[in-house]
């Protein structure tokens, strides 16, 4: 079973300030379309076909009327009130029948595939599949499973017609997400097994006071960080626990800057 990097799921009910904010930035998004359901939007950042989505809500109150599945990105996004910020993050696989039996064979409540699709701006339609996937007083929530219509190379050509995979002025790509966790090791080792890659040794970093353990994905890699003394990580697994609180680009420049709730870094390549 192989996995794959997709996209960052970063909710705010002001998707469409991302464009400004970013493009000041020299970082390309677009808009992105309304959902099969209608009660979402978004926009989009791509990064070849690693990308941001910045989702946002066109009717909260009938987001919490509906009765979301177990572990999905929606029923997060109504559990933490439409807060502005980083909600899950996606894997791509190509055997998404496969990868909901890998992961009820690793004891996963698995929900399953569900069928989605966007319309865009043009009207076009886009189709794929999602599986949701998680465990009861996990401290950390799992990513969940995208598998799209279209092959990779079909998306490619398709999004770079459109001018949305594009050269950014910042040269911006993608690099990783990074994660504070309490144990470091027993949850590296946990998603290691989950995703089929291996982790990289523990690292430290005495500067951030924190130990750093790896899993690498094509795509973009998980970064995972916890505290070994008093610095910025203890003091972000004290204000949030275990948590997804970084995006991570390289580019042209170094930045560092909060964007409608998520924090985003930009290292020089």
């Amino acid at each position: 079973m192989n996995f794959e990097f997709d996209h960052l799921v970063h909710f705010t009910l002001e998707p469409n300030k991302a464009i400004e904010v970013l493009e000041e930035k020299g970082i390309h998004a677009v808009e992105g379309g309304s959902h099969s359901r209608g009660s979402t939007y978004n926009t989009l950042s791509y990064f070849d076909l690693s990308y941001i989505e910045f989702l946002g809500a066109t009717d909260t109150l009938l987001l919490k009327e509906i009765d979301h599945p177990r572990h999905s990105l929606l029923e997060k996004v109504v559990k933490d009130n439409f807060q502005d910020g980083f909600a899950k993050f996606a894997i791509r696989t190509t055997n998404i029948e496969a990868a909901a039996e890998h992961f009820r064979e690793k004891g996963l409540t698995v929900t399953g595939p569900v069928p989605l699709s966007r319309t865009r701006p043009d009207g076009s339609v886009i189709n794929w599949k999602l599986l949701y996937v998680g465990e009861e007083k996990a401290s950390l929530d799992l990513p969940f499973i995208i598998e799209w219509e279209e092959s990779d190379e079909e998306r490619r050509s398709d999004l770079t017609n459109r001018n949305v995979i594009t050269d950014h002025p910042s040269e911006a790509t993608f690099s990783h997400l990074t994660f504070v966790v309490d144990q470091l090791e027993e949850t590296v080792s946990k998603w290691a097994d989950l995703l089929n890659v291996k982790a990289s040794e523990v690292t430290i970093n005495e500067q951030l006071q924190a130990e750093i353990q790896i899993l690498h994905l094509s795509g973009g890699n998980l970064v995972f960080q916890s505290p070994i003394g008093e610095g910025r990580i203890s003091s972000i697994l004290k204000e949030r626990g275990d948590s997804l609180y970084q995006a991570n680009l390289l580019g042209n420049v170094k930045e560092t800057f909060e964007l409608l709730g998520g924090n985003y870094q930009i290292n020089t390549k």
